[in-house]
Formats: C-alpha cells, sequence, structure tokens
C-alpha cells in the first residue's frame, strides 16, 4: 500500500512537470514525516549529501567529459573515415559506418546521447545526400547510440553497479558479446534495407584506403585500449580508468591531433556538467528514498508478494521484462535504475538471479526505452539532429528496436551470452 500511494504521487507530480528527482526527494520526504515525524527532517539533508558521495560516480563526468573531447579534436572524425573504408563498400554502407563508429565512439563515451551528439551532425547530412530517408538516416543513428549503454564503459552500468552493490568490472566484461551480437543484427537490418530499396554502395574496398585511415585514426584506437585494458587487466578501477579517457583524449586531441577546438569544448563541457548534476540529484534523492522504504521494508514485502505467486524464475524474469520495458516508456535509464533496481534486489536475491546478469538485462531494457515515446531521449536527439518527425522516424526504428529486443531474450533466456566471459575471467 505504502508503495503503490507513493508511486501515485510520484506519477502525479511528474505528470506535472516537477523533475524526477525533486519528485522524488518531495515523496520521500512527505512519507517520513508523515510516518515518522518532523523532527527526521534533521536527517534528510544529511541522507541526501552521504547518498551522492560515491566514489564509483566519479566515473560519470570523466566519461561524459572524455566524449566531449573527442568531439571537439577530429577523433570521432578519424573514426568515421576508417569505418567508411572497411565497411563502405557493403551496400547501404553509410548505414554501417554509423552502426560501426557507434560501437567505437560507445567504448569511450559510456553515453548514448553523446553518442548522437558526435556522429548525428557528420553522418546524417551524408547519409541524405547519398539518398537515404531522413528518418532511416535519424533512426540507425538513434538505435546504433544505444548500444552505448551496453557496450563497455556504459554509465548505465556505473549506476546499476553502486545502487546493486554489483562488480562494475564484470558488468562491462557482460556487456561485451550482446554490444556485439546488437550491432551485427543492426549492420544485417540495415544491409536487408538497402537491398530492399536499392540504396547505394558508398565506395570501392581499397586496401590502400583502409591502410591511410587506419594510420590516421592509430592514436584514436589507443584510447578504448587504455580504458579497458586498465580496468579488466586489474590496474585501475572503472573510475581511474574514467580519468584515464580524459588524460588520453587531451594529449590525443589537443598535443598530437592538435585539432582541439576550445569554444566547442567548452559549450561540450558545460552540457556535461549539466548532466552530471541531473544524475547526481537523482542519485541523492534515491538515497532519500532508498533509506525510507529500507526501514519500511518495502522491497521485502514486494519480494515476498511476488514469490507467493510463483518462484519460477523464468517467469519472474518474464514478468521484470515487461515491468522495465513499460518504466522504459516514461523513465530515462538513470532515472529508472536508481527508482527500481533497490526495490526489486531482494526478488532477485530471492529467486537466486545472478546481480551481474540481471544488470545486462535492465541495462538492455533501458536502452530499448530510449527509443521509445513518450520519453525516447535518445531518439529525440537524433530526430532534433536530423529535422525529422519523431513519430516518421519510429515507423523505421520498429527495426532496430526489433533487434534489442532479440538481444534482449537472448541475454535473459541464455545466460551464457553476456556470463560466460564473466565466468570465464573473474570466477
Amino acid at each position: 500500500m505504502i508503495l503503490f500511494l507513493m508511486l501515485l504521487g510520484l506519477v502525479a507530480l511528474v505528470f506535472i512537470n516537477v523533475p524526477i528527482a525533486v519528485a522524488l526527494a518531495t515523496i520521500a520526504t512527505v512519507a517520513i514525516v508523515l510516518t515518522q515525524g518532523a523532527y527526521m527532517l534533521v536527517n534528510v539533508g544529511i541522507v541526501m549529501y552521504t547518498g551522492a558521495q560515491s566514489f564509483p560516480l566519479l566515473a560519470i563526468p570523466m566519461f561524459i567529459l572524455a566524449g566531449a573531447i573527442m568531439n571537439s579534436s577530429g577523433i570521432s572524425r578519424r573514426l568515421i573515415a576508417f569505418a567508411s573504408a572497411v565497411v563502405g563498400f557493403i551496400r547501404g554502407g553509410l548505414a554501417m559506418v554509423n552502426i560501426t563508429t557507434s560501437m567505437f565512439f560507445a567504448e569511450i563515451s559510456g553515453s548514448a546521447v553523446a553518442d548522437v551528439a558526435a556522429i548525428g551532425p557528420i553522418l546524417i547530412p551524408a547519409m541524405e545526400k547519398r539518398g537515404y530517408p531522413r528518418a532511416f538516416a535519424a533512426a540507425v543513428t538513434s538505435s546504433s547510440a544505444s548500444l552505448a549503454i551496453i557496450i563497455p564503459p556504459s554509465i548505465p552500468m556505473i549506476l546499476y553497479g553502486v545502487m546493486s552493490g554489483s562488480s562494475i568490472v564484470q558488468l562491462f566484461v557482460a556487456g561485451i558479446v550482446p554490444g556485439i551480437i546488437g550491432g551485427s543484427g543492426m549492420m544485417g537490418v540495415s544491409y536487408w534495407l538497402a537491398r530492399r530499396l536499392g540504396w547505394p554502395v558508398e565506395e570501392v574496398f581499397q586496401t590502400r584506403r583502409v591502410w591511410v585511415t587506419f594510420k590516421e585514426a592509430a592514436w584514436a584506437f589507443t584510447i578504448p585500449i587504455i580504458i579497458l585494458g586498465s580496468i579488466f587487466g586489474g590496474l585501475v578501477t572503472a573510475t581511474e580508468g574514467a580519468g584515464l579517457a580524459v588524460v588520453a583524449a587531451l594529449v590525443i586531441g589537443g598535443l598530437i591531433y592538435r585539432e582541439l577546438d576550445l569554444r566547442f569544448l567548452y559549450k561540450a563541457c558545460v552540457d556535461g556538467a549539466v548532466q552530471t548534476a541531473v544524475v547526481m540529484l537523482l542519485v541523492a534523492a534515491s538515497a532519500l528514498l532508498g533509506i525510507y522504504l529500507t526501514e519500511q521494508q518495502v522491497p521485502q514485502r514486494l519480494a515476498q508478494a511476488i514469490l507467493e505467486l510463483t518462484d519460477n524464475r523464468l517467469v519472474v524474469l518474464m514478468l521484470l521484462n515487461v515491468f522495465f520495458l513499460m518504466i522504459g516508456l516514461f523513465l530515462h535509464s538513470a532515472a529508472a535504475i536508481i527508482l527500481v533496481v533497490p526495490v526489486v534486489l531482494p526478488l532477485i536475491n530471492a529467486v537466486g538471479i545472478d546481480p551481474v546478469h540481471f544488470g545486462l538485462i535492465v541495462t538492455l531494457n533501458l536502452a530499448i526505452g530510449q527509443q521509445t515515446p513518450p520519453v525516447a531521449s535518445v531518439l529525440i536527439a537524433a530526430c532534433s539532429v536530423a529535422k525529422a518527425d519523431i513519430w516518421e522516424v519510429t515507423k523505421v526504428n520498429v527495426y532496430f528496436v526489433a533487434v534489442l529486443l532479440l538481444v534482449l531474450l537472448l541475454v535473459t533466456y541464455v545466460p551464457p551470452v553476456p556470463m560466460s566471459l564473466v565466468d570465464y575471467l573473474y570466477r
């Protein structure tokens, strides 16, 4: 009953355009006062401050900053040129370039919105000039960008790791195979559409051009090697790896390529600071809500109620998938993780689901949520860049969302897909 009333109050506040973080803090504060007394208000600020002081969360602004430096220093342009040389000879090659570049960029920024901001302004106009429909260009840019929350490093995975107490490094490793499968599936869809609709081949494959563009982008390729190699090798934590990403991007973009645009970088840093502030306010508000729900034993009661209906792990996973898909329609990924994960963790533990495995299920659900209106944060960003109607883009985007759904089913019901690398390296 408590959870239902709080959810009802949260929905009401969100519908009148109260920011989600403010709504969460308001609902938690009102609940605390009504059930425990006004004298507990002195603890509200302390709980929120303490909740936001988590060392792993420092990785979020660092990865956002690394992506901003890439955008303003020619690194993204070199990655696109190399991808074009490698896959541009395939029919529908620019779509392949888009997806391939998104997968490269995901290994550095960890942010789908940053991916759209970096790649969209370059590739969407180029695709239109070559005869691709604007809606398709926006759709492939949007959906391939959401691979950034599956392929490591991933900002939503960092948040999930903090909320659940799971190993962030193991979450990163678990995302590798599903990310590759998702990217390959999207390439397959692009090729099928290109053959069906007669879209062009971009260029003849030339080994020399591949070599030239590889040499130009060689320093850019070292960034994900530095980040992921250091993290997976146990040399640094995910947070320290994010710091390395910033240093590497500055050195390569500013000192080696000498193309760092300081005015663009300043704007990107301001945008990144705003994104980080939004996430941290959500974290602080969720800490307050989490303390209250834990004291009232709401998560444990919810787990018990579901277990009284079924203790079948596959059925529980199906119910949670449906729940997260619905949540993804209305909440941004950070808000969904922060709000829901602490509530369902007792259920996950009760039925014996690995928290790392469940983390991949959550992030895939939220990747789909980034593509499904009304919220659809990444889809909206891509439509804004393309100046395209969101509903026209959605009609095309269903093909790519179908790929993400298939990957979700594979990850959910075939655990070795995400977990085989984790088990091999860490267990």
